[in-house]
């Protein structure tokens, strides 16, 4: 069995499952999984023994975040080699599941070059399967140290722009612990302001059409003892009028080579408002989110939806309503057609800052977005901006 689950209630402890885990059971390793499809009505680990498995979990996103991809992605080689599979054959299914989201080639790359490597270096099979392990676990390590970091950067980009504290901040979608191996982006950011006591209110759009703010996004804020308020996307609008928004902060899935941003369909209009309003648009990424192979917001391929996630109560969404698995409610007429693209382009001048482990852009521009790749080739932390 390829796939097996293990259900644990979610009680009042702030701790939770860790979003992936390598794991070495008699029966041999497995990938363990938060089933972020489940969250949060219930902590369910998804065990996969295969790349298929795996796929399938990124797929419908049970596992999801770009950087939270590409440590899947590079552990899903990894379990490929150990146990015994083609390993390029499971690193082209697994860069291929999800494509706008670049770290997840990224892992799969760094992990299938080790083991490449390893076997040019005439180790056995095994010794291979021990190098694309130890690459995967390296990259998981230096992912929460790049949250850390972004979080400590963040921050003081914040008392930059916001003198005083007393920060109400707006995010989008979900962007903390679940989809990285630290605290997060964007979410760890506000987390920082809220520790230091200087965030007044998170204000967590809903996230249509699978509820990623309202689901998991609101989970963390709960567990984290922070103030936080869920609006629906549609209400943002009228925040921005009120004067109820000191900054918006949000990831991104890949940042293109002139410094348009691909994130979850939604942010493109939350950065025209924040233009509009004189709000800051921060957006909070690690490098590895940077494709210089993509010159602009048009080249980059927006990965499209099931139109049933927009015309039906899918999983995700059946979930927050307490309705069990597999909903598949009708809410639109048999045979409506759907517009799902999972993700929107925001162009470089509408981004006052793009904040990364190695510092800080602003403003965003094609030299600047080159300049912090070369940065981050040569290890350099080095605040830019």
């Amino acid at each position: 069995m390829s796939e097996q689950s293990a259900r644990i209630a979610v009680g009042a402890e702030p701790s939770m499952l860790p979003s992936i885990r390598w794991d070495e059971p008699p029966e041999g390793p497995v990938l363990a999984l938060l089933d972020q499809t489940r969250l949060p009505g219930e902590e369910t680990e998804r065990v996969c023994t295969d790349v298929p498995a795996l796929v399938r979990a990124i797929r419908e996103l049970a596992v999801r975040g770009a950087p939270l991809l590409g440590i899947a992605g590079a552990y899903g080689v990894a379990l490929a080699a150990v146990r015994g599979y083609d390993v390029e054959d499971a690193a082209e299914q697994l860069a291929g599941a999800r494509p706008t989201a670049v770290n997840l080639g990224y892992g799969v790359r760094r992990a299938r070059d080790a083991y490449r490597a390893a076997l040019e270096a005439d180790a056995d099979l095994a010794r291979a399967a021990a190098a694309a392990l130890a690459e995967a676990r390296a990259l998981h390590r230096e992912d929460a140290e790049a949250s850390a970091r972004m979080a400590a950067f963040g921050l003081s980009l914040l008392d930059e722009l916001l003198p005083g504290g007393g920060h109400r901040i707006l995010t989008h979608c979900n962007t903390g612990a679940l989809v990285s191996g630290g605290e997060g982006t964007a979410f760890a950011v506000a987390l920082s302001a809220h520790r230091v006591g200087r965030l007044r209110r998170l204000w967590v759009d809903e996230t249509r059409p699978l509820l990623q703010g309202a689901r998991l996004t609101a989970y963390e804020a709960a567990r984290s003892g922070m103030a936080y308020t869920v609006l629906t996307d549609n209400a943002a609008g009228s925040l921005f009028a009120a004067g109820e928004v000191d900054a918006v902060l949000i990831g991104a899935d890949r940042i293109a080579a002139d410094g348009s941003v691909a994130n979850k369909v939604g942010s493109y209009p939350l950065a025209v408002l924040a233009k509009y309003h004189h709000v800051p648009f921060v957006v909070v990424a690690p490098t590895t989110t940077v494709d210089l192979d993509t010159p602009d917001g048009a080249a980059i391929e927006v990965e499209q939806r099931p139109g049933q996630e927009v015309t039906e109560l899918t999983a995700p969404q059946a979930a927050v309503a307490g309705a069990e698995k597999g909903g598949g409610v009708p809410v639109a007429p048999l045979g409506s057609q759907a517009y799902n693209p999972a993700f929107d382009i925001t162009p470089p001048e509408l981004v006052t800052a793009v904040v990364t482990e190695r510092g800080v852009l602003s403003p965003v521009t094609r030299d600047g977005i080159a300049q912090l790749c070369v940065r981050s080739r040569q290890g350099n932390d080095e605040l830019m901006g």
